[in-house]
């Protein structure tokens, strides 16, 4: 199977980034899986209805969350009738929306999508390493779910790689977000999990992760907040990363970083280039 990670949609110019390439890459790579992360997709904090559909209507399959997942206080209503966005598995119980959701891929497989949120220099909620266990327990690789990938929403590069061998042979990938920075340790792990510490920002990368530049300068040279945070709006780049998986096993056989438009070098899947 070939899936797209997408991540972290930062504002409009990330949205406008995805719009512009997702649709394109749908149909020219013959994507059966496309994940992204939207948690900052609604001015750069949090998601909105009508965003979730526009992501859907982009191409995405799945849409995750992280330590946003309410800064738009609607989410907390329409993600119990939005079956494909999936907020952290290891919020507290009781939390509304769910942790993990089993979807029909667009070649008619079923693929298993988590999403975890990281405890170190974070909000410590729930234990993410049970959390994640007890979803791919639930469906595991290769009998219930033809592909899983996990989402782990975090700062500290060490959890990440943690989490990562956590994984290693349970799932097809596990990708890590939040930092907003695309890290060059794209790999295929031992047991056989794709694997990536950040799949950096859907963003304009001139500014400070997505943000305009000026009101975080101006709190790290002073210490004092002068205004809000407010999303860049140049040229965006679409960062992720891409995956193809054994249809016996559902384990990587091939990875590869993405980035298309804006600023950063670009990177395509030579493997699925014509």
């Amino acid at each position: 199977m070939r899936i797209l990670f997408v991540g972290d949609v930062v504002g409009r110019a990330g949205r406008t980034a995805l719009a512009e390439h997702l649709p394109g890459m749908v149909r020219d790579w013959a994507l059966d899986l496309v994940v992204v992360n939207g948690e900052n997709a609604a001015g750069g904090f949090g998601i909105t209805e009508a965003i979730y559909q526009e992501f859907l209507d982009a191409g995405a399959d799945v849409v995750t969350l992280g330590n946003h997942s309410w800064d738009q206080r609607e989410a907390l209503v329409f993600i119990e009738r939005a079956p494909r966005l999936v907020r952290p598995a290891n919020y507290p119980k009781g939390t509304p929306g769910r942790g993990a959701a089993l979807v029909d891929t667009k070649s008619g497989r079923r693929a298993l999508v988590v999403n975890a949120i990281g405890r170190v220099f974070m909000t410590p909620f729930d234990d993410p390493f049970e959390a994640v266990h007890r979803e791919i327990e639930a469906c595991p690789l290769g009998m219930a779910a033809d592909v899983i990938v996990v989402d782990f929403h975090g700062e500290a590069t060490s959890e990440k790689q943690g989490i990562g061998f956590f994984c290693d042979g349970r799932a097809s990938l596990v990708v890590g977000t939040h930092t907003h920075v695309p890290t060059a340790d794209h790999q295929i792990l031992p047991g056989g999990t794709g694997y990536m510490t950040d799949a950096g920002m859907t963003g304009d990368y001139d500014s400070v992760i997505g943000m305009q530049k000026e009101e975080p300068l101006r709190r790290f040279t002073s210490g004092i907040p002068s205004g809000r945070f407010e999303p860049a709006l140049g040229a965006a780049t679409l960062s992720g990363v891409a995956v193809e998986t054994d249809d016996a096993t559902g384990l990587a056989l091939r990875i590869a970083p993405v980035r298309v438009g804006g600023r950063l070098e670009q990177a395509l899947p030579g493997f699925w280039m014509p």
